[in-house]
């Protein structure tokens, strides 16, 4: 018989790849459960913070926004935006560049991650909108 796991927030680790301006913290991931094709985190960013430019190498991602409003930028300079609010779920696709800002003063925005892989989670990049 295979065993079910509980991961309480105390267990999470921070041991996962980070992004300036955000903070993550694996919850389902192999230096957690075990896991061996998946990796599902919380992830939160500060009030009136943007994150580093980054993508996810070949990864989909799958985001759930749990509370606050965060501001997506994408393309190939970032010239792309939208709003995202609690209960909505995100698409990325492999290899997307994006940055996530909050749009509050005062709390965070917190969601929930889960990628299809378990290893190269991020690839931090230089902003596209800073280049020549």
């Amino acid at each position: 018989m295979s065993a079910i796991l509980q991961i309480k927030p105390q267990q999470r680790s921070a041991n996962t790849a980070q992004t300036p301006g955000m903070v993550r913290q694996a919850g389902i991931a192999p230096d957690v459960c075990g896991a061996q094709g998946l990796w599902v985190g919380f992830v939160s960013t500060p009030p009136r913070t943007s994150s580093g430019a980054h993508h996810h190498g070949e990864a989909e991602s799958a985001i759930y926004i749990l509370r606050g409003q965060v501001r997506f930028y994408y393309g190939d300079r970032l010239e792309h935006t939208f709003v995202a609010e609690p209960g909505d779920f995100l698409y990325v696709p492999p290899n997307a560049v994006h940055v996530e800002e909050n749009l509050s003063d005062t709390e965070p925005v917190e969601f929930i991650v889960a990628r299809n892989a378990t290893d190269a989670m991020v690839v931090n990049v230089p902003d596209p909108r800073q280049a020549g």
